[in-house]
């Protein structure tokens, strides 16, 4: 090691596997990426927006997911939100050194999607979107709401989700996912200022 430099913190990683009678998922997730990506699941809307997550949030991220899509998508729509929130509560440590706080508003075209979110180990989900019509392609778009209050409760997030204005079903829910990936990396992001978990009790469980 070069005198007077510190070592490089270690990457933050997890990889988690769920298997039961209605899914199996596996996740890979590096918070320190660059977007590198590979999104598998029988859900085409579901892989866009989780592509647009790892991009945008600059996630390295793995998502390999099967389902009893022949019944319907909600399980593996909300199973993925599950394995996701672990991915992230695992990579995530003891959150020493981070930001804890993130927040983003995303356009795209005419919707306007805000993002806020706190890492505080407390799970809470407010989700005000509304949708002029919930299928894309015969996908129900009212999974996603069940998807963050998955991803919330296993991850330890306390995450607002508001969408100001829009039209186009398909252009809310991806400003959503856009901003929901901006207000993550910057919550999850290292502040070279902080060495302690961000937190008056000294802990973020």
């Amino acid at each position: 090691m070069t005198a007077g430099k510190h070592p490089s913190p270690p990457p933050r990683r997890a990889d988690v596997k769920r298997a039961t009678s209605e899914t199996s998922i596996r996740v890979q997730w590096g918070l320190d990426g660059t977007g590198q990506r590979r999104i598998a699941t029988p859900v085409p809307f579901m892989d866009h927006m989780l592509d647009t997550l790892a991009r945008h949030g600059c996630f390295d991220l793995t998502v390999d997911a099967t389902g009893d899509t022949r019944i319907d998508d909600h399980h593996t729509v909300e199973d993925i939100g599950i394995v996701l929130g672990t991915a992230l509560h695992d990579a995530l440590g003891d959150k020493a050194g981070i930001g804890r706080f993130g927040w983003a508003a995303v356009p795209l075209d005419e919707a306007l999607a805000e993002v806020v979110v706190d890492l505080s180990g407390r799970p809470f989900l407010v989700y005000n979107v509304t949708l002029s019509h919930r299928e894309v392609k015969g996908f129900d778009l009212g999974l996603f709401e069940d998807f963050f209050r998955a991803l919330a409760n296993q991850g330890g997030l306390n995450l607002h989700v508001n969408v100001r204005y829009g039209r186009n079903p398909h252009h809310i829910i991806e400003a959503v996912f856009k901003a929901f990936a901006k207000a993550l990396d910057q919550a999850t992001r290292r502040d070279d200022r902080v060495t302690e978990v961000p937190s008056t009790k000294g802990s973020l469980a």
